[in-house]
């Protein structure tokens, strides 16, 4: 299994496509890291299944 790996999400406060680098060593993690495009802070839920897929949920920072 990879470390890392890169996703592209959509920024929810200005809907621009970003790239993360999420870190998969630990499955379950949430954390806030500002847009690339805009700069506002942005909630980041990962989640890793069995089969070692990624699930991503991006939301505003309070929501």
């Amino acid at each position: 299994m990879n470390e890392c790996q890169q996703q592209s999400v959509q920024c929810p406060y200005c809907g621009e496509l970003i790239e993360l680098s999420i870190d998969c060593s630990a499955p379950n993690q949430s954390y806030i890291e500002d847009c690339s495009v805009c700069c506002h802070p942005i909630n980041i839920t990962v989640n890793t299944d069995f089969d070692q897929q990624v699930h991503l949920q991006v939301t505003h920072e309070n929501e």
